[in-house]
């Protein structure tokens, strides 16, 4: 009995994670190119290398980085705790420009909303601006979902979103796109297991072409994505 509810608790936990942070869920991540779409536009991500090559410094370097830092704090965080909110407030302070802060208070609002759907009748969770990571954390730990898997989760789930808004900018193909997600396994679970032993004062980022790129995203014509 107890080795079956132990199973079945794992299992939703694995349920909330697939449901959380897949493609569906209404976040509209769709919107968002994180600044790729510059990158593309410059001609320095042309390629399935170039991307992987991108996509890896972010994980490492970047906002991938510092999101799964403040995901794993938040988590840590008493849920109503003036810790929380600090940290709140750093993850909106931390935005390198006006569509990255858009980019991660949008989806996390978004976010927060449609979790409501796993809360128990009268026991809605307080719906204030929240970025997504912070979102992400809270959620994840008022459920009882582990702090590894939540990290490795939304960090496949960041470059899922990459990898998708790099085949409609550019000559990539579905099956390429696939392959740099799978090569890029090690390289979440890494960053998923340094984040999660991590506090902030591990938060850094040294990708500044990405946030370069976002920034001047903000000024370029054609465009599809807000960010």
């Amino acid at each position: 009995m107890t080795d079956t509810a132990t199973t079945m608790t794992d299992l939703r936990s694995q349920l909330h994670l697939m449901a959380w942070l897949s493609p569906a869920f209404p976040t509209g991540a769709f919107a968002y190119s994180h600044g790729l779409e510059t990158a593309v536009a410059d001609n320095v991500v042309r390629d399935a290398d170039s991307l992987a090559d991108w996509l890896t410094n972010l994980l490492r370097h970047g906002a991938g980085w510092n999101d799964a830092v403040l995901l794993a704090e938040a988590w840590r965080c008493e849920a109503g705790s003036e810790r929380l909110a600090q940290v709140g407030q750093l993850a909106e302070a931390m935005s390198a420009c006006a569509e990255r802060h858009l980019e991660t208070m949008a989806q996390g609002k978004a976010f927060m909303r449609a979790a409501q759907a796993w809360e128990p009748e009268g026991d809605a969770m307080e719906l204030t601006k929240i970025a997504l990571p912070v979102a992400v954390g809270k959620t994840a730990a008022r459920h009882g979902l582990e702090l590894r898997a939540t990290v490795a989760a939304y960090l496949h789930a960041y470059v899922s979103n990459q990898i998708q808004a790099a085949l409609r900018l550019m000559k990539l193909g579905q099956q390429s796109g696939v392959e740099i997600l799978a090569g890029l396994e090690p390289e979440i679970i890494d960053t998923a297991d340094a984040a999660s032993a991590s506090t902030l004062d591990d938060l850094g980022s040294a990708a500044f072409a990405a946030d370069i790129a976002s920034m001047r995203h903000e000024t370029l014509q054609p465009r599809i994505f807000r960010s």
